[in-house]
């Protein structure tokens, strides 16, 4: 596998989206909870590796170096919390339009936060809101997608996937990361 060519994702998306990438980071989530204060409206996280990624409920994802999508977007948005209920379905929904323009691949999804492919977990999401009063100061939307991923551990290879091992071949990540960020952004 070979790094993302970050170049390659600005030159598809807006130019207004600003991209930190790290070769290594513990986590893009908890890094970008640590710096979403001083960061600017449609700030994405994305690294290569991760150390201690993150799903729901606290639970590990794992991210094999230089194969998978470990992102965080940093969005601040001018609206009132009420009005972001149903937020991780509807990114669910602009993730499963993604890959369905990109491949044609019908991603099914997994209430509240998953996206499986043949009954195997694809993709996950992890949304977190901060707010003022009722006012949100940032959103976090984390996703963790298995795209040339070919090694999963034990006690998770029976209910996870990746692109690769459904189709037999290699995936470009640039092209995936920009199509998400795209349906993603316009929320």
């Amino acid at each position: 596998m070979e790094k993302l060519d970050i170049e390659k994702i600005k030159q598809e998306i807006d130019k207004k989206i600003t991209i930190e990438y790290y070769k290594e980071i513990e986590s893009t989530h908890i890094y970008a909870k640590k710096v979403a204060e001083q960061k600017q409206n449609k700030t994405i996280i994305i690294a290569e590796k991760q150390t201690r990624g993150i799903g729901t409920k606290g639970r590990k994802w794992h991210t094999g170096k230089e194969k998978n999508i470990a992102m965080t977007i940093i969005l601040k948005p001018n609206v009132k919390a009420k009005q972001l209920e149903g937020i991780t379905i509807d990114l669910a929904k602009k993730i499963k339009n993604a890959i369905k323009k990109l491949y044609n691949y019908n991603l099914e999804i997994k209430e509240p936060n998953d996206l499986l492919l043949n009954n195997k977990k694809i993709c996950g999401i992890l949304t977190e809101i901060h707010t003022i009063g009722e006012q949100v100061k940032y959103l976090l939307i984390s996703i963790g997608f298995n795209v040339n991923e070919n090694n999963f551990d034990d006690e998770i290879k029976e209910i996870a996937t990746s692109l690769k091992e459904e189709f037999k071949k290699d995936f470009e990540r640039e092209e995936i990361i920009s199509a998400i960020i795209n349906e993603l952004i316009k929320i």
